[in-house]
């Protein structure tokens, strides 16, 4: 039996190539894991630009004038008029909810049935001596702790804070410069390729993937607005029935409403903290606006959003959930906010470069294509054209010459 050695000779100029490959990926993956939180900031500054232009838009048609540059300064002084009285009417609010919770939990407890004798026989049947004085003295001592830790829990945070409120300026800064000159850069570019077929749809690709940006977060704003106005009216009319402070409905609408643009869960989470909050002043309150919640959100699902959304990104509750829980566990709340958008990009992209999976505007396009434009396109072959000589040549001599028998049947 012989035996056949096979040798393989690769040249240095293939071997070197071969580990250049691989080195410029390896760097070009080191490059995009280090750049990954500048890559995040630019893109939010864009889904930002992009979420504000209708608004910029609808400013530009009601200012006169040609310039845009007074709609967007509009359009910041609103967002961040917003940003600023959200911060400074629902911060102080969730903390002196909180201290007062801290502050009277002994009281509460004390009020509950924590005070029966049967929970000191259940201690005994434990073994514990006291079981009832020894949660009481627990619990009264976790609220001072927290009562006067609160302050350095929140010095030790503010390192956190800081970061997150340089990378949001960097986030508007960035949006303000794509609203100012972003529209006339893309319009520079895509004129260099008017007559190149694939740069123009890439253009309408872009262009509907903007208004997919643009219709999820003017219709997500339009929900929690609706969610918003109708918390702060509970909560004002639960303030008369149990005695509580009226000054509470607003920032607690303003609680729901944002959270609300969490997609899934957010009004259930929202709900949910207001109820807590609500509970804090007096139980009832908070048990009552947790069914209030319940509610709603069945109203909510079934009403409101299929009327103000219509039949939205036509994306699956699976690709949704799944879209959300990725969103949420890369980029946290952000990610959560932005996943159902980047979903609905990402099946524009299935429905103009594949066969996507649900009925997609490329197909409608291709039929429409194929019904007006097939007839003209048809491949014309020389018996074709011999018989639409033929029947020009009879029609034409025929319309010429007068028949001698007038009995002869015409053609």
């Amino acid at each position: 039996m012989s035996t056949v050695n096979h040798k393989i000779e690769v040249d240095t100029k293939t071997f070197i190539r071969f580990w250049l490959v691989i080195l410029g990926f390896a760097a070009a993956g080191f490059i995009f894991f280090k750049a990954m939180t500048g890559l995040f900031i630019l893109g939010a500054a864009l889904f930002l630009a992009i979420a504000l232009s209708p608004l910029v838009n609808k400013l530009a048609d009601i200012i006169p004038g040609e310039s845009r540059k007074l709609p967007i300064a509009l359009s910041y002084l609103i967002v961040v008029g917003f940003l600023v009285a959200f911060v400074a009417i629902v911060a102080p609010v969730v903390v002196d909810q909180s201290i007062k919770f801290a502050k009277n939990l002994p009281t509460i407890v004390n009020n509950t049935p924590l005070n029966s004798a049967a929970l000191n026989d259940f201690g005994q049947n434990l073994g514990i001596h006291d079981l009832r004085g020894q949660i009481v003295n627990s619990i009264q001592k976790y609220s001072t702790e927290f009562a006067n830790n609160l302050g350095n829990h929140l010095m030790t945070s503010i390192g956190a804070f800081g970061d997150f409120i340089s990378k949001l300026i960097l986030i508007l800064v960035l949006a303000l410069f794509i609203l100012i000159e972003g529209p006339d850069i893309l319009h520079q570019f895509w004129s260099n390729f008017r007559t190149n077929n694939r740069v123009m749809r890439a253009k309408h690709i872009f262009e509907r993937m903007s208004k997919v940006i643009t219709k999820y977060v003017s219709n997500a704003i339009m929900v929690a607005l609706i969610n918003a106005s109708a918390t702060a009216c509970t909560v004002f009319i639960l303030s008369l029935i149990f005695k509580f402070s009226a000054d509470l409905a607003l920032p607690f609408g303003l609680i729901t409403g944002a959270f609300s643009l969490i997609p899934m869960f957010g009004s259930i989470i929202g709900g949910a903290l207001v109820a807590v909050l609500l509970a804090f002043n007096t139980i009832p309150a908070g048990i009552a606006f947790f069914v209030y919640t319940i509610i709603y959100l069945q109203i909510e699902s079934n009403f409101i959003s299929p009327k103000i959304q219509g039949k939205g990104l036509q994306l699956p509750a699976l690709v949704i959930l799944s879209s959300v829980t990725l969103g949420v566990y890369t980029f946290g709340l952000v990610g959560a906010i932005i996943s159902i958008p980047i979903a609905g990009c990402i099946k524009v992209l299935l429905e103009e470069y594949g066969d996507g999976f649900l009925p997609t505007e490329h197909k409608k396009r291709t039929r429409r294509k194929v019904q007006y434009f097939l007839p003209i396109h048809r491949q014309t072959t020389a018996k074709d054209i011999q018989t639409s000589t033929d029947q020009l040549n009879e029609a034409v001599q025929y319309m010429t010459t007068t028949p001698s028998d007038p009995t002869k049947p015409k053609k």
